[in-house]
């Protein structure tokens, strides 16, 4: 009889791993296909312009253009030194690429393509940049010198830097006046004030360790942060700066986006994979599907018109973290109706 129980007990446990696991790998998410692109230089973040309908993948000292409307290459913008965050400036017809290593920001034409300057920064090592409309200003987030560079869209001049008080990485803007952005050393949302140019409040992230990326859900007041030291998402409530839900996540992480219409959230892990993040309600979440990629693909964008994700990876040389020549690549993967 114990015996008999004992493997009663095992097939439950199967069963129920089964369906766990079933629950899980229904491929919420498959790759359509693989978009080839030219150079063997490091590679970070990915940005779609959904207006212009066109992804920006940063890459080594250049960036390459896809237009999504037929997922080609339409042109590339080049002479950077190495180049890390893209933001658009729609209404100016301009686009901002933070070159850390020249400190500085290089502007483009977003219909030509052609750059028009180059901004010298007094921050150094701008990494993450983003164009907050409320203000009409640009902010790069200075990785070596713990500070934003705040640049007028009209005139091109870096008007004004705020001290953060950490290392920044990902940042969004509400676009009413507040921008949120992670301090990756300090496991802190620091909360600027984009008219005031200050730091307005802080929220603590524990038990999240070393947040990178960071995606807003501006309906229900939350943001979401992925943290490589507990490979974990933090929700933050925006009203109370509270963290209300942790969820497990892959290994490496370092961007994360929201799809406001599916109610997903998109986790791109350094250990090849995507976590795909179901929210239930604004404060419950689980985990949908865990997407293989590639190791390295760490960072993507979402177009919410296709519902499309995109990874920009390398292949690697076996048992190496260096990068097979001309292997550069953009992964697509689509959502299954």
């Amino acid at each position: 009889m114990k015996k008999y129980s004992i493997a009663i007990i095992a097939c439950v446990n199967i069963i129920m791993l089964w369906n766990s696991a079933s629950a899980q790998d229904h491929n919420l998410y498959t790759l359509d296909k693989k978009i080839p692109l030219a150079g063997d230089g490091g590679y970070d973040y990915l940005f779609i312009d959904q207006r212009a309908e066109k992804l920006y993948v940063s890459h080594g000292t250049a960036v390459h253009v896809i237009d999504l409307k037929n997922e080609e290459l339409t042109g590339t913008i080049d002479k950077m030194q190495g180049n890390h965050g893209i933001a658009i400036a729609s209404g100016a017809g301009k686009g901002f690429i933070s070159d850390g290593t020249a400190n500085a920001v290089l502007v483009f034409d977003i219909i030509t393509l052609q750059t028009i300057t180059s901004i010298p920064l007094s921050g150094k090592k701008p990494d993450a940049i983003i164009y907050d409309p409320f203000s009409n200003q640009v902010f790069a987030f200075n990785g070596s010198s713990d500070n934003a560079s705040v640049i007028n869209v009209n005139t091109l001049k870096e008007t004004a830097t705020i001290a953060l008080g950490g290392a920044p990485e990902f940042a969004v803007s509400d676009g009413h006046g507040k921008i949120y952005n992670n301090l990756e050393d300090k496991n802190i949302i620091k909360v600027v004030d984009s008219k005031t140019l200050k730091v307005i409040d802080d929220y603590p992230l524990s038990p999240c360790g070393g947040p990178t990326g960071l995606a807003l859900d501006s309906v229900n007041k939350r943001l979401f942060t992925v943290c490589r030291e507990n490979k974990g998402m933090s929700v933050v409530d925006i009203k109370s700066g509270k963290v209300i839900a942790t969820v497990p996540i892959g290994a490496g992480v370092d961007a994360v986006a929201y799809d406001a219409e599916t109610k997903l959230i998109f986790c791109s892990n350094g250990d090849g994979t995507v976590t795909i993040i179901k929210q239930e309600s604004p404060d419950k979440y689980s985990v949908a599907q865990t997407l293989l990629t590639q190791p390295r693909a760490k960072t993507l964008a979402l177009d919410t018109r296709t519902h499309k994700i995109y990874l920009s990876v390398a292949d690697l040389i076996p048992g190496t973290k260096d990068r097979v020549a001309g292997s550069f690549k953009v992964l697509v993967y689509k959502l299954n109706k």
